[in-house]
């Protein structure tokens, strides 16, 4: 089933990213996620001069917020269009973050059930005194069982939503790790639109990295004034980046007894932030060849990785990641690496057959339907009321304006200090009549209870706890309510997007 689809208003067109140097590192293939098709998309991968989009998310339950699936799609829709333009084959895939350690800002995940109401599901914190594990190694564990039959429990009606459980129930197991069963299933998800998922903590790719990772410790104070001084040019322009920097961090992280650890700047050498242990860079030379998944970088240190590693000439990216991704520029220069071009991703929203309905019903627009206060329920209540009702309350209102103002003018005249209680015997009476406007509108409100709860669900599938639907909503609820041929209308839309918002012409190689 496909639904109507609304885009976030982009201003102006998106920049083409430049060719470079194709050169794809068949050392990197065990790192691939495996997936039905994914045989025909490494393929294609291996001929000559093929480039990549690459994307990313950090790992979240039940593949996340939509958010994270559309960035796949809008890195596919990319692609495809610079495939077309350039006539050579590029590939859209997608880098699974699993070195993140926050858990509790991926440990939730929401949906609406098959009546429209928000349901929201939670895997148990950690202890406060819990290592930060990094997300590929933290195991979902049994708790992860009641989520997935919340979920199932609330499509039971649903005949489409039976596949969709099926495919969660595959990937998220007690045994699987958070980022390993976000990628598996990501990986299922993606291969059938050409796209492939990357375990970026796989052996293969961590000794690759590590090279890199230390070239970056080796430049630490150097690469910290740049991009302290990059941060200041951002602020004057009046941009902020929202990345804390020029603290004497480095852009790499270790792992060790506390978990996920920043390597911080220590006189000659380095300390783990919160564990406070001392490294030489010789010690962490020799982690870097013995033990290369202690290693990671951070998040202004993981796009120049992608460029190193892979022949990406694009990064699609989120709005915050296209705020701090210019700190970024002096990492590519100095360690001698291309800078493949942030693209804004996709931005946008599903409407719902209870969404469209309510603005076809009241001849409503999306905008309205989320605009700040309660305009559109007002404006809804006084539909209730009997004709000519408001006419008769402005009338009202005029009459006393106006009928108070002889009398205000002869009580100053014959005391002036009766002026003032006549003005607010005035004050008084308009303040009555609101009051009685006040409560029509509420004895019309629950009038139109059906109708207004209406708007409600209509706007809690568009704007859940007040924040974007692509920001709290799974997209899985939406398979199971819709059926899987949904992700197949959401991806020819976002391409058809890009299509009109990239730069009209491109130079062939």
């Amino acid at each position: 089933m496909s639904l109507p689809i609304t885009d976030t208003p982009l201003t102006g067109r998106v920049s083409l990213p430049a060719l470079r140097e194709a050169i794809w590192d068949p050392n990197l293939e065990p790192a691939l996620l495996p997936a039905p098709g994914v045989a025909a998309l490494l393929a294609r991968l291996r001929l000559p001069g093929t480039l990549v989009v690459t994307t990313g998310q950090q790992p979240g339950l039940f593949t996340g917020p939509s958010y994270a699936v559309t960035k796949a799609l809008s890195a596919r829709a990319v692609a495809q269009e610079l495939e077309r333009r350039w006539q050579r084959p590029v590939v859209p895939l997608y880098w699974i973050p699993g070195d993140d350690h926050d858990l509790h800002e991926v440990a939730t995940v929401s949906w609406l059930n098959s009546e429209g109401g928000l349901v929201t599901a939670t895997l148990p914190p950690r202890a406060a005194d819990a290592p930060l594990t990094p997300l590929w190694r933290e195991p979902l564990g049994d708790a992860i069982l009641p989520l997935l039959a919340a979920f199932e429990q609330s499509f039971l009606a649903v005949p489409v939503s039976g596949p969709v459980v099926a495919w969660l129930r595959r990937h998220y197991r007690p045994d699987a790790s958070v980022a390993g069963a976000y990628g598996t299933a990501l990986a299922e998800l993606l291969a059938p639109f050409g796209i492939l998922c990357l375990d970026s903590t796989h052996e293969t790719v961590k000794r690759a990295a590590a090279p890199l990772l230390l070239r970056a410790l080796e430049q630490a104070p150097a690469l910290d004034r740049a991009i302290a001084d990059r941060a200041a040019v951002l602020v004057r322009k009046g941009t902020d980046p929202g990345v804390p920097v020029g603290e004497g961090a480095s852009l790499v992280f270790l792992e060790g007894p506390v978990g996920r650890d920043r390597l911080v700047l220590d006189g000659g050498g380095f300390q783990s932030r919160r564990s406070r242990t001392p490294f030489t860079l010789a010690e962490l030379r020799r982690i870097a060849e013995r033990e290369p998944s202690r290693l990671s970088g951070n998040v202004l240190l993981r796009p120049v990785l992608e460029s190193a590693l892979l022949p990406t000439v694009a990064y699609v990216s989120g709005p915050g990641e296209l705020r701090y991704l210019p700190l970024a520029v002096p990492v590519y220069e100095a360690l001698g690496i291309t800078r493949q071009l942030p693209v804004p991703r996709w931005s946008g929203a599903l409407l719902e057959p209870r969404v469209t309905r309510v603005l076809q019903k009241y001849g409503t627009t999306v905008a309205e339907l989320l605009a700040e206060g309660s305009a559109l329920e007002a404006r809804i209540a006084r539909q209730a009321f009997p004709e000519g009702t408001e006419q008769a309350f402005v009338a009202l209102r005029d009459a006393i304006e106006r009928g108070y103002d002889p009398v205000i003018r002869a009580a100053a005249g014959v005391d002036p200090t009766l002026e003032r209680p006549a003005a607010s015997a005035r004050a008084q009476a308009l303040h009555g009549l609101r009051e009685l406007e006040k409560k029509l509108a509420q004895h019309a409100r629950k009038r139109e209870s059906i109708e207004l709860g209406q708007i409600a669900r209509a706007r809690t599938s568009l704007r859940p706890e007040g924040r974007p639907q692509e920001r709290v909503l799974s997209l899985p609820g939406f398979l199971a309510r819709y059926g899987p041929e949904l992700l197949g209308s959401l991806a020819r839309h976002i391409e058809a997007w890009y299509g009109r918002v990239l730069e009209p012409s491109a130079v062939p190689f």
